[in-house]
């Protein structure tokens, strides 16, 4: 019987499906395990071979922990509010949950394809108000705490207004604003509702402020600096601009140094620990206070705070540097420096904060006229701006020291600033000195002579007796936007009363659902899309949204006597993509609970995830957001654990190869194959190659460059070969006859154009994404998932081959064949002995996460194994489970053969046995005078003595001998026999 994977594995996947083979529960006397995948965000054009590698990789070692006696939890859901199905139906009129549902039907089907064990009866989709409703819950319970540090954790508002009642805030040691003024319990008393709601958002964990952005017109949002690539937008590649506006803000940097210190107790890889690290910023240093002068010294007028690490160069501030954005700059910049400061301010806007960070070529800024009064010297000191400092980073601010940073230096040098140096015996002439630990301190009073530590320390001390200083930690970690101006995201469960003051709508009535749009872009008047919406009011009357014309206009509001009819606007603004994957694993927990987000039954239950897969470029999103919210969540009594996953695996990615043929730029018509691009790259070859050329377009020699065109890969072969009737069809502009392909010598419209290839991202974008479905139809998805897993280690890029799936396919037939016959007889001792082995290596690969190498394990049994000629049911049986992690289709038809009821994950794991592997008996090399010249095979336990008379007795060795004694017989038990004389 010839191996009909087609309808083995549709087979199983309908068996799976039925009996819900995988649906884990919340309760057993097994040992859970929870492993995770994270769940993709379902775009049009559904997966690709590289987007099933991280869900194998987890497949299998769920699969492997339930032979293992787990109770295995692995779930599957979707993050389905995103920017795609909204710039879709931006551009169609199309619902985005119509795309959405959609696109999620076509993930499943390639999903279910590919013979995963989720358990499908715990998905989640972000985008469902029954699961939103619990992103809204969390979003209240943020906004209603706030951050003791001296308990270091998150506490109830109620517990911060108490203190407040009792004592003011004058004791209060709280992660909050900084502009926070003091005041007393008398003055908390006589507040007006408003102003003591104006406070708390001061302190609150989700609080309004205004804040500079990034943000993008195209899309008409605001977005994340990870959602930001080379100064544009991630999806779409839009320009973005910073600008200021009134955000939902979470206040993450409460928890910066306990995100730090956790990463110390979870297995997570370390580049993607760095990278967090390294996000989060911390440096110790001083913050300093300068006092705005006029040039002669005199008018005091504003502060400027600044955070340094280096305090002890502070008699080497020339000059300091403010953020364009920085509130002050507009207050003290001369009449004379306006119009080129706001220049510089308009240019300075259209570039992202991480562009602006990772130019360091690029010198720039403005004097602003202003200057400050240095903290000992109290000479002025001019205050440019300059787009290298960041209003979010720090105060905005810094004390520019040029002889001591390299950044500072050349901007100095680039503006004729003087540069003090400060250091002794330094020479700063070409560059500054920046080596903390030979600085000796020199021209700067009472810090000469002293290194660096020592005059850190003295630095702080002096000024903190000044007055204007003090020593300080800061993170580099700032609080992030939680607002978004789309249509396609959770809303917010916030409406605003008739002081303007954000008012949260109580649990009983969430979910807050999007409300319908015409339209899915911001209003004529600049509001975001949900401004579009004629129900979208709160009216605390009956607890529920209404229509908007019921809400009276701000004019009204402000009128003497008018009277308050309870109904207010609704929050415009939706919350971002990490929103809704900022606890999703905890959700799968208890999925359907509409009653609490989750039971304590079930979080003490699972507690945490065991194994989590994903990719690492979620280091400083999803990743340390979801970190902050378990943190929240755990202070708050919510989960059980403060860190949410264990372990993390970054899966490698599978690279597309790209393939390109090249167009010439003043004659696009005309194509040239990889042939004729090598001839024109290659010195020798490239003047006959334009002389070709040239006899088919006529133009000039020193005219003619070659320009690159992407081929979709589905119409070039595996040589390379571009079916030209395809690549006709395929886009608009090839499909005319005057496109024309120069091969040698001729026109030609062959089956012989070549292309080049390169290895790039796999991409829709770049036309070398290889469907799993064309995969799975020609070879079946249990060659698919042998195929990834063989292609390399897991955590490593690899480039797609499709033609090297032959050979795993081949090894799945060879399998089959190995189950033809099958029988009772007793197992060869050389069976036993490939079946342990292989027992050994499958099972210390999986634990290490080395799939690939368990696939060529496997590889080697079914060839030992055929050459044995083994039919035998105990070696066959095992053979079979530990397959089944890999390609689960086969292994559980074979099972099924076997005479098995069940399905072959209720089976156990089978056990390695070393004895199986201990040689009982040697074949020994028999020697003479260095020349192998037989073999023996003889018992291991044999003594040295016992070894040589048995050799020496041997009919062949008599007869290498022929009557001879030997002058000396050489034996190494376990290794070789060698006779000499």
């Amino acid at each position: 019987m010839d191996y009909d994977f087609q309808q083995i594995e549709k087979k199983w996947q309908d068996y799976w499906a039925k009996n819900e083979t995988f649906k884990a529960k919340n309760n057993s006397d097994k040992p859970k395990f929870y492993t995770l995948s994270m769940f993709p965000y379902p775009s049009g054009a559904g997966l690709h071979v590289g987007h099933p590698l991280g869900y194998i990789a987890g497949d299998i070692y769920a699969r492997y922990k339930k032979l293992k006696g787990f109770n295995v939890l692995h779930p599957m859901g979707y993050d389905s509010f995103g920017l795609p199905a909204e710039q879709y139906a931006i551009q169609t009129g199309q619902h985005p949950a119509i795309t959405t549902e959609t696109n999620i039907n076509r993930y499943r089907e390639q999903l279910d394809r590919l013979g995963f064990s989720f358990d499908w009866s715990r998905e989640v989709r972000t985008s469902n108000p029954s699961y939103y409703k619990w992103t809204q819950w969390i979003f209240i319970q943020l906004f209603n705490s706030w951050y003791n540090k001296e308990a270091d954790k998150a506490e109830d508002i109620a517990s911060l207004i108490s203190i407040f009642e009792k004592d003011g805030n004058s004791n209060i040691n709280a992660a909050c604003d900084e502009d926070i003024t003091a005041f007393s319990a008398e003055n908390w008393k006589n507040y007006t509702d408003k102003e003591k709601q104006q406070i708390l958002l001061k302190y609150r964990l989700t609080y309004l402020a205004d804040a500079e952005v990034n943000w993008c017109p195209a899309l008409g949002t605001v977005l994340a600096n990870d959602e930001i690539v080379n100064g544009v937008s991630e999806r779409g590649g839009h320009p973005v601009i910073r600008k200021k506006m009134t955000q939902w803000m979470m206040r993450i940097t409460a928890y910066a140094q306990r995100l730090l210190d956790g990463l110390d107790g979870i297995d997570w890889p370390q580049p993607l620990k760095d990278s967090q690290t390294n996000w989060i910023g911390r440096s110790q240093g001083a913050s300093v206070t300068f006092y705005t002068v006029t040039s002669s010294g005199v008018e005091k007028s504003y502060t400027i705070e600044v955070f340094t690490t280096r305090p002890d160069t502070i008699f080497g501030v020339s000059f300091m540097t403010l953020a364009p954005e920085h509130e002050l700059v507009a207050k003290i910049t001369t009449a004379e420096q306006k119009a080129e400061v706001d220049a510089y301010i308009e240019a300075t806007a259209k570039r992202s904060e991480r562009d602006r960070m990772a130019d360091v070529k690029t010198i720039s800024g403005a004097f602003t006229g202003a200057y400050a009064e240095h903290p000992f010297t109290k000479e002025p000191v001019q205050i440019w701006i300059g787009d290298y400092v960041l209003a979010g980073y720090g105060t905005g601010a810094v004390m520019s020291v040029p002889c001591g940073d390299q950044r500072d230096y050349d901007f100095a040098k680039h503006f004729d600033i003087p540069i003090p140096n400060i250091f002794e015996g330094v020479d700063i002439s070409e560059e500054a000195f920046a080596d903390k630990e030979k600085t000796v301190i020199a021209n700067s009073d009472f810090l000469n002579g002293l290194p660096y530590k020592k005059a850190v320390k003295r630095a702080i001390f002096e000024l903190e007796k000044l007055g204007q200083g003090k020593g300080k930690i800061n993170y580099r970690l700032r609080d992030a936007v939680f607002s978004r101006q789309r249509y396609w995201g959770e809303p917010f469960p916030v409406f605003y009363d008739s002081d303007g003051m954000p008012q949260m709508i109580a649990d009983e009535h969430l979910p807050i659902k999007l409300p319908e749009v015409e339209k899915y872009l911001p209003t004529e008047t600049g509001e975001p899309p949900l401004g579009n919406a004629t129900d979208w009011a709160w009216d605390t009357n009956t607890n529920k949204v209404v229509s908007n014309k019921n809400l009276p206009s701000r004019a009204e509001s402000r009128e003497e006597g008018f009277v308050d009819n309870g109904i207010y606007p609704l929050e415009l603004n939706t919350m971002p993509g990490w929103a809704g994957s900022s606890q999703y694993f905890n959700r799968y927990m208890d999925p359907h609970n509409d009653k609490v987000i989750y039971s304590k039954e079930a979080i003490n239950y699972w507690e945490d995830v065991d194994l989590y897969i994903g990719g690492s470029e979620h280091a400083t999103g999803h990743l340390l957001y979801a970190r902050f919210w378990q943190k929240f969540l755990f202070d708050r009594g919510i989960a059980s654990k403060d860190e949410f996953a264990k372990k993390l695996i970054n899966q490698g990615m599978i690279t597309g190869t790209s393939a390109f043929v090249y167009n010439i730029q003043e004659n696009p018509n005309f194509f040239v194959s990889s042939k004729i691009f090598d001839n024109y790259q290659n010195q020798d070859s490239k003047s006959e190659t334009l002389k070709l050329i040239q006899g088919f377009t006529g133009q000039s020699l020193d005219t003619i460059r070659l320009n690159p065109v992407r081929v979709d890969v589905k119409y070039v072969n595996s040589s390379n070969e571009i079916d030209i009737p395809g690549f006709r069809k395929w886009m608009e502009e090839f499909k005319y006859d005057h496109i024309k392909f120069i091969v040698t010598d001729k026109e030609e419209d062959s089956d012989v154009v070549t292309v080049h290839r390169e290895i790039e991202k796999m991409s829709k974008s770049k036309y070398n994404v290889v469907n799993p479905d064309a995969i799975c139809n020609e070879y079946g998805a249990d060659s698919l998932r042998l195929y990834e897993m063989f292609l390399g280690p897991l955590e490593q890029s690899k480039p797609w081959n499709t033609s090297g799936i032959t050979g795993v396919h081949g090894f799945l037939k060879k399998l089959w064949k190995l189950y033809l016959t099958i029988n009772d007889s007793e197992p060869s001792k050389d069976s036993l002995k490939t079946l342990h082995k292989t027992i050994k290596k499958v099972e210390e690969d999986i634990e290490n996460f080395s799939f690939n190498t368990s696939v060529s394990t496997f590889m080697i049994c079914v060839n030992e194994l055929t050459a044995q000629k083994c039919t035998s049911r105990a070696i066959l049986e095992p053979l079979a489970i530990l397959v089944s992690p890999y390609a689960p289709h086969i292994a559980e038809e074979l099972w099924e053969k076997l005479g098995h009821t069940l399905s072959i994950s209720e089976a156990p794991f089978p056990k390695f046995e070393a004895s199986y592997l201990v040689e009982s008996s040697k074949e020994y090399p028999i020697s003479f005078n260095g020349k192998m010249r037989f073999t023996m095979e003889l018992p291991l336990d044999m003594s040295k003595d016992e070894i040589e008379a048995a050799v020496m007795n041997h009919e062949k060795t008599q007869a290498q001998l022929q009557g001879r004694t030997p002058k000396k017989v050489i034996v190494v038990p376990g290794k070789i026999v060698n006779i000499v004389g």
